[in-house]
């Protein structure tokens, strides 16, 4: 970089003050740096949830939109969003809100959508003035004692309303529902895990602090998403629980039907997380159209809302299985899935393994 300077605001009139290039983009870099690690990327150890998230769960919860009451439109919800709390586009805080709806994203959704909320083929939601929603059973779990006084609360951007710091969460969401995020130099991922073998693990730690990482598995075996899949490679899981990254397998499931003449159908039922259907269906469309995938007679898409389920008609002679794993090394039928749980303790970046993140949501 040159020794260029520049010019900020003079103490008198007519009077400049000359700083180095270098040192004005270094704090302003900083500066962006820091906001976007503790103000959009990353989550609080404490709630598992970014400031968008929780922002819009407690904006419903003051509009008293819970369970079992009416659902509202979309686009009420995120206008009391970015008006008092969260002063940014309205597509972010929507986009933010629709994930929250979405089953096939969440293990347990935050928010009870009512329309096109998207579908696991990539689809996108449809337009907030046409989607209402509602916070769901394990949403509003989340503000369980909220005022007596259990959270701190701090003025919004600009002072006009109270906000909570974080959500008195009744269970630890940072590992059920899991959460992605990529910052500037840094990035989280953590996949969903099982309610009740997590609430198991936490009980035996708390009864337990020097409690084994083998014995936490013993308790939380893996895993557990929402779309199933077979999850193996747990070698990386067990390294993911001590020091916060890792990474395992997840696998397709599928099982053979029998046809007629001795030929038999392969048929894949559940498929990996975060995976577009659509998009796995073209893979192996493909495959089968160039040839690099032998004795397929038909294949076709015949999932519904009772699940998923993609046909592939084998030829006489040819394994289903052996045609399966073929695929599985060819398309996303196995992908890897990486653990780096990085959360928010105060304003502070960290590493957490398991037990850092119970001793985070017992605080």
């Amino acid at each position: 970089m040159t020794d260029e300077t520049t010019t900020t605001e003079p103490s008198e009139p007519n009077e400049a003050i000359h700083l180095p290039a270098r040192e004005i983009m270094q704090d302003a870099f900083l500066d962006y740096s820091l906001s976007v690690i503790t103000d959009r990327a990353l989550p609080d150890a404490r709630d598992g949830l970014k400031p968008v998230h929780r922002r819009i769960l407690y904006a419903m919860n003051e509009l008293n939109i819970m369970p079992g009451s009416a659902h509202k439109k979309s686009a009420r919800v995120v206008g009391e969003v970015i008006g008092k709390y969260h002063p940014h586009g309205d597509s972010a805080a929507y986009g933010a809100a629709v994930r929250m709806a979405q089953p096939w994203a969440m293990r347990h959704p935050l928010i009870d959508g009512q329309g096109n909320f998207g579908s696991i083929d990539g689809d996108n939601a449809a337009a907030m003035r046409y989607t209402e929603m509602r916070l769901s059973k394990m949403g509003a779990k989340m503000f369980a004692d909220i005022g007596k006084n259990t959270v701190d609360f701090r003025d919004n951007f600009d002072g006009s309303e109270r906000e909570p710091e974080v959500l008195p969460v009744s269970y630890p969401n940072l590992w059920v529902n899991g959460t992605e995020g990529i910052a500037v130099g840094l990035a989280t991922s953590i996949p969903p895990h099982n309610l009740a073998e997590t609430a198991n693990a936490f009980l035996a730690w708390l009864d337990n602090p020097e409690i084994s990482t083998r014995e936490i598995v013993e308790h939380m075996p893996g895993p557990d998403f929402p779309t199933g899949g077979i999850v193996h490679g747990l070698d990386g899981y067990i390294q993911a629980l001590e020091t916060g990254r890792g990474q395992v397998k997840l696998r397709s499931r599928w099982h053979t039907e029998e046809r007629s003449r001795g030929a038999k159908r392969l048929v894949i039922t559940e498929i990996p997380y975060a995976t577009s259907k659509s998009k796995l269906v073209e893979q192996i469309a493909n495959l089968v159209k160039e040839k690099e995938i032998e004795g397929v007679a038909d294949m076709r898409d015949e999932s519904s809302k009772k699940g998923i389920r993609i046909v592939l008609d084998t030829k006489a002679g040819h394994e289903p299985d052996l045609i399966a794993i073929q695929l599985v090394a060819m398309t996303h039928l196995e992908v890897s899935v990486s653990y780096n749980v990085m959360a928010l303790d105060g304003q502070r970046p960290m590493q957490l393994g398991i037990r850092d993140v119970f001793e985070h949501f017992r605080a």
